[in-house]
């Protein structure tokens, strides 16, 4: 059986021989040819060089064609910050001062950013791999779209002026489900709906403002013929049964989530659901055995492999090591093999200390934001954006902190701090925004708080 049909068997939600393996390979696949994050997103020969080099070295069943939920934003009006190692962020938001809805006649066309350059370089997969390989055409969730365009403002507006979340988030649906006609198109066999910052919000709040945009987006996608993924990162645990809800045919979810659990939701609606490698202190910073041995174990501990995939967490950091990807690939499809060779491996743990904070010798409070990374991973940029828009306020009588988990120093102070979830953000050491948000005002009161406690 061909690699895609193994792929779209499981999407079908019929029983494999096979567990279908999607390496999420987006700035990564740069890396693997010598070039860097920028280059491969703005350059369409080394975006297609490298692409096939993912096909070749990790043979999977599907792969993104790019992973960068910026495109849209670019398009709109949105100032972008570029890096060597990371997909770009967003740096501007052209509706944070500006509280309309763009007309229709502003939804991107094929012609307008880098769309030509990706949608060339789809067609030219398509051509290349097409026959063996599914391949996954990723769009902006209509979320984070919003988010994109109206910044940190938009967790308020949800409390504030409902009506105008609803009418943006409208627009930014017709936005998802044109870039989903493009993508068609240009060849794609499934369009992966990525919207990080559904994490970042209840699953009220999502039933409210989310259900309806998501819920046409992936009804529009399903009347063109391909497949669907909703794709979310952060803990997303909250919201996995209202993201069923939508009519998604697969969910991928990150290491914040327990995947087996997650599971028997998915299940209960014949929802497909993929990951969940952890990006860092796995597929970066481990050992090929390491890989090797947390997608063995993940195999065995789940006993129903119908309506599975296996993938990372989200997209790879751009340095993991090859070794690891391809480990993933032999542990996924040679997995009686692996087995064998890593039954008796044990992990070795790195030796660094961190030394915590006295909190309770602190004489004014120290904010902590633990994120993945902000450069790359949109729930973290607007968690640490929150807490930036309040320093000018507060930095004469408040510290802070930002740690990343592509760090090392930053896992160890992250494990021996008990931090579960990320992004979260810790005031003297306690735990008080984890995965949401906060708005303006309930992060002053907090502050406000910790302040009159020191006095």
């Amino acid at each position: 059986m061909l690699p895609k049909e193994i792929l779209f068997k499981t999407l079908r939600h019929e029983p494999t021989d096979q567990v279908a393996w999607v390496p999420f390979a987006g700035v990564h696949a740069g890396k693997l040819t010598g070039y860097d994050a920028t280059e491969v997103l703005t350059d369409a020969d080394k975006l297609f060089e490298s692409l096939m080099e993912v096909n070749r070295l990790y043979k999977p069943h599907g792969q993104p064609v790019v992973f960068d939920l910026q495109l849209e934003a670019e398009c709109l009006g949105c100032d972008l910050r570029w890096a060597k190692d990371g997909p770009p962020s967003v740096a501007s938001h052209p509706l944070a001062d500006d509280m309309t809805v763009p007309c229709e006649c502003t939804i991107p066309t094929p012609e307008d950013g880098r769309l030509p350059l990706v949608l060339d370089v789809m067609r030219r997969m398509k051509a290349a791999v097409g026959d063996t390989t599914a391949l996954y055409g990723l769009i902006c969730g209509p979320f984070t779209l919003a988010s994109h365009l109206r910044g940190n403002d938009i967790f308020m507006d949800m409390f504030d002026d409902e009506d105008y979340v609803h009418d943006l988030l409208g627009y930014c649906a017709k936005v998802a489900m044109k870039m989903s006609d493009y993508m068609v198109d240009a060849g794609m066999d499934v369009i992966a709906v990525v919207d990080p910052l559904i994490s970042q919000i209840s699953a009220a709040h999502f039933e409210e403002f989310m259900a309806e945009p998501f819920t046409q987006v992936f009804d529009h996608i399903r009347s063109l013929g391909v497949f669907s993924s909703f794709f979310v990162c952060g803990d997303a645990t909250r919201n996995i049964e209202v993201m069923c809800k939508t009519g998604p045919d697969s969910i991928s979810v990150d290491e914040n989530v327990d995947l087996k659990a997650a599971k028997a939701v998915t299940d209960k609606y014949n929802v497909c659901i993929g990951g969940n490698i952890p990006l860092t202190t796995v597929m970066l910073h481990g050992t090929q055995q390491d890989n090797m041995k947390w997608v063995v174990d993940m195999l065995d501990s789940i006993e129903d492999k119908r309506n599975l995939i296996v993938a990372p967490g989200c997209d790879m950091p751009y340095d993991v090591p090859v070794e690891n990807g391809i480990g993933v690939a032999q542990a996924v499809l040679h997995t009686d093999e692996v087995r064998e060779m890593v039954k008796n491996y044990v992990a070795q743990e790195e030796d660094i200390d961190v030394e915590l904070p006295d909190y309770g010798a602190l004489t004014r409070p120290f904010v902590e934001v633990f994120t993945l990374d902000p450069a790359t991973c949109a729930a973290c940029t607007y968690m640490a954006s929150a807490v930036d828009e309040v320093k000018p306020e507060y930095q004469d009588r408040v510290d802070f902190a930002l740690y990343k988990y592509t760090i090392k120093e930053d896992i160890a102070r992250c494990k021996k701090m008990g931090v579960t979830n990320l992004p979260s953000i810790y005031i003297n050491g306690q735990l008080k925004f984890k995965s949401i948000i906060p708005s303006r005002e309930e992060l002053t009161a907090a502050l406000d708080e910790a302040i009159a406690a020191l006095k």
